[in-house]
């Protein structure tokens, strides 16, 4: 049995956008034309506009905009439609990792099979661009681990927190000294 879950964005409890109609949004970009993003999605050109009305509705703000006549015509996603695409890829990439990590499954209350658990202290966080070095007091060691300085954002993560430091054996490395001669 496995898990399966459905992404949207909600503007007060209404929904705005979900896959389908990223799908349209991302039709239209390509295609730059809501008669050909229609037929290349196999839908009707009134059910896209009905669509495409209902999430500028809940926005208060277009996600689309037409120039009609000469040879610039077409449909064209504006920077708000763009953002929402964004967005919605960006909730929806999170969830997904969410669901693949087994570390996640346990922040909500359920065991997982990783036995290599540590809990440590946090006494240092050094941001550098995307990646931050997060280094753990493990009595009577240390640790470091490098993880995405998003990640340290997201978990809030700063000097004097208790974390733990879970090792998945795919990410263990194993070393051995060279024999001296």
């Amino acid at each position: 049995m496995e898990t399966k879950t459905k992404v949207w964005l909600a503007e007060d409890g209404k929904p705005i956008i979900g896959a389908g109609k990223v799908a349209l949004l991302k039709a239209i970009d390509e295609e730059r034309s809501l008669l050909k993003a229609c037929e290349k999605m196999d839908i009707s050109y009134k059910h896209a506009w009905n669509v495409l009305n209902t999430i500028n509705e809940r926005l208060g703000r277009d996600v689309v905009t037409t120039t009609r006549g000469g040879k610039n015509q077409g449909t064209f996603l504006t920077d708000e439609g763009r953002r929402l695409i964004k967005e919605y890829e960006m909730n929806r990439k999170f969830i997904n990792n969410t669901m693949e990590d087994e570390g996640s499954w346990e922040n909500i209350g359920l065991a997982i099979s990783a036995r290599n658990k540590i809990p440590g202290k946090v006494v240092g966080v050094e941001k550098e661009g995307l990646v931050s070095r997060i280094r753990l007091e493990i009595e009577p060691s240390a640790l470091t681990s490098i993880i995405t300085s998003e990640a340290v954002e997201k978990l809030d993560i700063k000097e004097g927190d208790m974390v733990f430091a879970i090792i998945k054996s795919t990410e263990v490395l194993i070393g051995k000294e060279k024999k001296k001669e």
